[in-house]
């Protein structure tokens, strides 16, 4: 197993495409670290968790888009573990409105969860993370084409892969890789929440959808040491949905 022993702290952890990552963490051996902020479903993710390995799991409440918040939990994780070998910035957050109905509030709302939230991890993985540690950061195919009404978001996970070179480039001396997945449409509560796929404005091909699985598989695979020498790539994870013009 990859990542026997290792300790792998997942945000967004207590559903969707975190939860399925760190199943598969914890197949595979990980003490994993399940962050997320609504506090009263993190008990049954734990649980999950337990059902597949040997590894601890830790609940940690935690609001990514606080300093403060992500400092104090990574500590309390280095108190506990005493290391920290992989970090998944998945914690997200979408809102769907046009650009004349956007304030700055909404802008900043979001980009304090889908880009600075991914930050603060990394500035607390880099000071703490020992050589042969990975970061892998959650972006999206939004990043690269995208739909209306969801400006925001859109522009914080192409901002994501941008923090993610950046990060990669400044983790080389640490020993510490960064890269970053783009999932498309993948089976979770966002996708079929989305107001636009719910009123029919915009179609969803079924042989287009992933399962959450299907994520975490490749998420695992750059976490590993299996992707040692790849290092600021940015990997779709679409099913080839972008490939067709």
């Amino acid at each position: 197993m990859r990542f026997t022993d290792k300790v792998v702290l997942v945000t967004g952890a207590a559903s969707g495409i975190g939860l399925a990552a760190s199943i598969r963490f914890a197949a595979e051996g990980a003490h994993v670290v399940l962050v997320d902020r609504d506090a009263a479903a993190l008990p049954a993710a734990s649980a999950k968790l337990r059902e597949q390995g040997p590894g601890e799991t830790m609940e940690l409440v935690c609001d990514v888009s606080a300093e403060q918040n992500v400092a104090h939990g990574v500590d309390q994780v280095i108190a506990r573990f005493g290391r920290l070998d992989a970090v998944v910035n998945n914690a997200g957050l979408m809102i769907f409105k046009p650009l004349e109905e956007l304030t700055g509030t909404d802008w900043i709302g979001v980009l304090q969860v889908d880009l600075l939230g991914a930050f603060f991890f990394i500035k607390q993985a880099f000071l703490h993370m020992r050589p042969g540690a990975a970061i892998v950061n959650v972006s999206s195919v939004h990043a690269l084409e995208t739909e209306p009404n969801v400006a925001p978001y859109a522009a914080a996970k192409a901002a994501l892969l941008s923090l993610t070179r950046s990060a990669a480039l400044e983790g080389i001396p640490k020993g510490i890789r960064v890269n970053a997945i783009l999932p498309g449409a993948i089976d979770t509560p966002m996708l079929w929440n989305n107001p636009q796929v719910r009123s029919g404005a915009e179609h969803i091909d079924p042989a287009d959808v992933g399962q959450p699985q299907d994520v975490a598989g490749a998420i695992a695979f750059l976490a590993s040491g299996e992707s040692a020498f790849i290092n600021g790539a940015s990997l779709l994870v679409d099913g080839g949905r972008l490939c067709r013009l």
